[in-house]
């Protein structure tokens, strides 16, 4: 009988420790979200900022991430973004590149594979996000991408 209560007591600690994983691991991630979606505004943020302080006859979209870090357009030193953030989802300074047809850059996205938990109620200035499946569909740029159509490559940072 005590063998018997002890086998279900390790059982039902197994079980809870399980669920308390999945719990633990969608935390985990809903954070990854949230932090994902923070780094995508402010780098729409600084391409924006990178278009708004264009000289006349120059592109208006960086050709590389650097570019925002540092901005030579200009004769002073012109940052628009601090720093090129992690991907919090594969914790590589890597992310997936959207570019214009002049081969410029328009947006970002996650390099992650993985299936997105938020799916619906994002902030207004986020809401073409809704029904997107993926990470990877979820582009930070200046206008709203056109999901399907993604021309993206991997950037490989050497700062």
């Amino acid at each position: 009988m005590i063998y018997l209560a002890l086998l279900l007591g390790v059982a039902l600690i197994g079980g809870l420790s399980a669920v308390s994983l999945k719990v633990a691991q969608t935390i985990q991630l809903r954070g990854a979200e949230a932090e994902l979606l923070a780094i995508g505004l402010e780098f729409r943020s600084a391409l924006q900022s990178y278009a708004d302080a264009t000289p006349n006859g120059l592109p208006n979209t960086p050709d590389s991430l650097s570019e925002l870090l540092r901005d030579a357009r200009s004769p002073g030193i012109q940052r628009h973004l601090r720093r090129i953030y992690h991907d919090p989802l594969t914790g590589k300074p890597e992310w997936g590149i959207v570019r214009g047809p002049d081969r410029r850059i328009v947006g970002i996205h996650s390099l992650s594979q993985g299936e997105a938990l938020k799916r619906e109620n994002f902030s207004a200035e986020l809401a073409y996000l809704s029904g997107t499946k993926e990470h990877k569909d979820w582009v930070f740029s200046i206008t709203p991408p056109q999901i399907p159509a993604l021309n993206s490559s991997a950037l490989h940072l050497d700062l």
